[in-house]
């Protein structure tokens, strides 16, 4: 469930009590209370804007949630999303299709971008054979790679396997 802390934050004024209640319905509710909180009332305060004033609806933000969800995006993807229906408003699915933000979970193409980060940094791919955790760079390298549209868990996956690091 929610933290005490957010619970307090949500039900310190009616106005974010209904808002958060109709993005968290029908999903998950922690989710729902850390994007109202940190991202919409962190974005309101940034810009001294009241929630009745928010530019992104419940219904947008929900349907954030619903891509995250789905694994259409990435928490960071969805990030940019909200900044975009934040500042030009629109449907976010819509958005994502439109504007090609969906996250890559096409395990060939991700294959082939943790393949080429490999073949470029030879030094590299023997020091993370040896110290595991050096396999985060690679996992950096190939997001950076894809415009972190990749499937982060997917490129720690392949990364781990291509190297032969176990775990």
């Amino acid at each position: 469930g929610l933290s005490a802390y957010d619970a307090s934050i949500l039900v310190s004024d009616k106005v974010i009590a209904d808002y958060f209640e109709q993005v968290a319905e029908g999903r998950d509710g922690k989710l729902a209370a850390n994007w109202v909180i940190n991202n919409l009332l962190g974005k309101l305060n940034e810009t001294g804007q009241d929630i009745d004033e928010s530019p992104v609806s419940p219904a947008q933000l929900g349907a954030i949630l619903d891509l995250i969800k789905s694994g259409d995006i990435s928490g960071q993807i969805a990030k940019e999303l909200f900044e975009i229906v934040w500042a030009e408003g629109g449907d976010p699915a819509r958005i994502v299709e439109e504007r090609g933000m969906k996250q890559v979970t096409d395990t060939g193409a991700i294959e082939a971008a943790v393949d080429e980060v490999i073949a470029a940094n030879p030094d590299k791919a023997e020091q993370a054979r040896e110290k595991p955790n050096m396999a985060g760079w690679f996992v950096g390298q190939v997001m950076k790679a894809t415009g972190g549209k990749a499937n982060p868990q997917a490129v720690n996956q392949l990364v781990r396997e291509k190297l032969g690091i176990e775990g």
